[in-house]
């Protein structure tokens, strides 16, 4: 079996080595096999000719047979053009280029046959196509039969001469020199049960499909491969990783939690709190450590389920430790545990990188010899010199902004590693949890507690700047607080934007009866809290912030959030800065300011956020619409997101049944010693060792 990857893409004719280096620069494609996994991005059919007679303006791409009867050139200098007279014998179009004209000219002849490629439109009443593909007609065989691939390609291939076209014919005289099946990547077994297409069969026809029918087979069998390792090596990994560590037993719910469920309980806990609780409660009851990923909304009481959880290792002799990825935001957890947990005999602690001196002293004698019950922290709490006597719970809020190795620290304070609790306000739609987070169980706390009202929100033009003002006094009036977020901290000379300096002045002119504060990523994080801590006492009534405030403060108090240039934010984006207003029991308002004229597709997000508060509805559209490579997370995941031709939010279905699929193998075969596997096993190693992170998840 001939080794793709170790083949030079140089050697392959048409390329050579400028060329080489130009696709290892703009695509990472240095090897046959690189070149033989970059898919098209879309196919056009060209099995059919057209007449210049049939064409108008509002056709798709089409395809011309005939010869140039003429060249000229119109315009100066940048406006210089060249116009190529095409006739076929029903008519005359124009073929239009804005570049490469000499190369244009001394390539094509006149009055010889060529097959014209490309869109028509319709310019001071003649049909023309801009910059054609122009190819002679005994060139096509490959694809006279049927679809057309098109490449993605970049500015500076299309000047080196290796534009779509070119690349579809260096692929094909790529395919062309390997005369032997390509080594297979699936057993067998798997490829009848599941009617796939051999290796070597779709990689031909997922580049030159003779029809629709076996492009939709070659994609399927490519995208099934994709999304299978994925999902195997997630759960190979969580199956290892639940046969070689023991968790600690959580035997019994004891008087901690009894008492605080029983006296100090603020509110009745909603039926998603109850129902998380229970999962959490058969986890660390199993005698196998708990890896466990809470997803909920802003204001669900997720804080809540993880002091509950909590209590429960207190209740057993164990101790627990709540990470944070702020200041602010764990100066936050630990006031609402010490309001929450009140007279309670259970000692609480704070550690991060501001306390120093005997203070931190004092608090790691006290981890040691268990007299602190829980600890809250920033990244502070997995230094090394931080050592408890027995960790048994560990909760992470906001887990995206830990990486990896972070929250594998935890991992040797102990024993056994500690039950582990993830905690995220980021809704992750259910496709992209099970590659994010595959190898977590997960829970979702979908109900808001009683008594919290939907927040409203509003679009409006930045024209109808006063009547909103007016209403943002009448709320200042009332004793509420304000966010007004701005996309920008400096002024972009090419992105026309209301930033944030200007608007800070603004604000202060507009509302001289208010305090203003400011806060923005590029101030000193001593300066940010302090302007922060005068918003959270209320002494400051309006907040002028970039997304820092995006996770973070709780101030129930502040009641309107106006975005400013929204149409500039993705949607879970906006979704989190709404987040920040209607966490008291006031009706809130979040308004979103646009300019009057506004693409389609920013239309569409901003009407999904007018109509609804749900965040995973929201999450489903925003990755329907962006894609997975824009949300958070990705990286530090450990999962590799340079999927080649799957697409996570299109192939929702196909990634669920191949994760059961993946799931039937790991449980038959956990160690992996069946022969009918080998083939899996070998091509798993196989990525392992190349670019693709498969690193540990939590």
């Amino acid at each position: 079996m001939i080794d793709l990857t170790a083949r030079d893409i140089k050697y392959i004719t048409g390329v050579g080595p400028q060329k080489a280096e130009i696709l290892q620069k703009e695509l990472q494609i240095s090897s046959l096999h690189d070149l033989i996994y970059y898919f098209p991005y879309k196919y056009v059919d060209r099995s059919r000719i057209y007449q210049v007679s049939e064409l108008n303006g509002s056709m798709p791409y089409i395809q011309l047979k005939g010869k140039i009867i003429g060249f000229e050139t119109f315009g100066e200098g940048r406006q210089r053009r060249l116009v190529a007279h095409f006739n076929d014998g029903t008519g005359t179009v124009d073929l239009v280029w804005f570049q490469s004209i000499k190369y244009i000219t001394s390539r094509y002849k006149l009055h010889q046959e060529y097959i014209v490629f490309g869109r028509p439109t319709v310019f001071n009443g003649r049909v023309n196509v801009a910059h054609p593909d122009i190819d002679k007609p005994e060139d096509l065989k490959l694809t006279s039969k049927g679809l057309q691939p098109y490449y993605n390609t970049t500015e500076r291939m299309k000047r080196s001469f290796l534009a779509s076209p070119a690349l579809a014919r260096i692929i094909a005289i790529a395919l062309q020199g390997i005369t032997e099946p390509l080594r297979e990547t699936l057993p067998q077994w798997l490829l009848s049960q599941y009617h796939l297409m051999p290796l070597t069969e779709a990689i031909n026809t997922v580049h030159f499909p003779t029809s629709p029918d076996a492009l939709r087979k070659a994609e399927y069998r490519l995208k099934f491969e994709e999304l299978f390792y994925i999902q195997l090596a997630i759960l190979r990994y969580a199956k290892d990783r639940q046969l070689r560590y023991r968790g600690y037993v959580f035997s019994k719910v004891g008087d901690h939690f009894n008492t605080f469920y029983s006296r100090y309980l603020p509110f009745e806990l909603t039926g998603a709190q109850k129902r998380v609780l229970k999962e959490i409660r058969q986890d660390v009851g199993t005698g196998r450590q708990m890896n466990r990923l809470v997803q909920g909304d802003v204001g669900s009481g997720k804080t809540l389920v993880a002091l509950m959880s909590m209590l429960l290792a207190i209740d057993n002799k164990f101790q627990a430790c709540m990470m944070a990825p702020t200041e602010i935001l764990a100066n936050q957890h630990y006031e609402t545990i010490c309001a929450f947990l009140k007279d309670m005999d259970i000692r609480v602690e704070l550690l991060t990188g501001s306390i120093k001196g005997k203070k931190r002293k004092e608090i790691h004698e006290g981890l040691l010899n268990g007299d602190i019950d829980i600890l809250v922290g920033t990244h502070a709490v997995i230094e090394d010199t931080v050592q408890f006597a027995s960790l048994g719970l560990a909760v992470i809020d906001e887990q995206h902004r830990f990486g990896v190795a972070q929250r594998a620290q935890l991992w040797h304070k102990n024993t056994y590693p500690p039950h582990v609790l993830v905690m995220t306000a980021t809704p992750i739609p259910r496709t992209l949890a099970m590659t994010l987070y595959g190898d977590l169980d997960v829970s979702i706390i979908d109900e808001l507690p009683p008594g919290r009202k939907p927040i409203q929100t509003i679009h409006q033009f930045d024209n109808r700047r006063e009547s909103m003002y007016q209403s943002v006094r009448n709320q200042i009036a009332e004793g509420r607080q304000v966010y007004i977020v701005y996309p920008l901290i400096k002024e972009s000379e090419k992105i026309d934007l209301k930033n944030l300096e200007e608007g800070y002045h603004q604000i202060c002119e507009a509302f001289p009866e208010a305090k203003v504060c400011k806060v923005h990523g590029k101030m000193k994080p001593v300066e940010k809290d302090a302007e922060m801590q005068t918003f959270i006492s209320g002494e400051s009534q309006i907040m002028v912030a970039t997304t820092v405030i995006e996770v973070g403060v709780n101030v129930p108090n502040a009641s309107v959030m106006i975005i400013e240039n929204a149409e500039r934010f993705g949607l879970s984006q906006l979704h989190q800065l709404r987040g920040r207003v209607g966490r008291g029991a006031d009706q809130s308002y979040c308004i979103l300011v646009t300019k009057y004229q506004l693409a389609e597709d920013t239309r569409k997000r901003l009407e999904i956020m007018v109509r609804t508060n749900d965040g995973f509805e929201i999450a489903e559209a925003d990755l329907k619409l962006r894609g997975p490579g824009d949300l958070e997370g990705t990286q530090q995941s450990g999962v590799a997101f340079d999927l080649k031709i799957a697409d996570i939010a299109r192939d929702g279905q196909l990634l669920q049944y191949v994760r059961e699929i993946a799931q039937a193998i790991v449980d038959e075969d956990p160690q992996g010693v069946l022969p009918k596997n080998d083939t899996l096993w070998a091509q798993l190693n196989a990525l392992k060792k190349s670019n693709v992170n498969w690193a540990s998840i939590s």
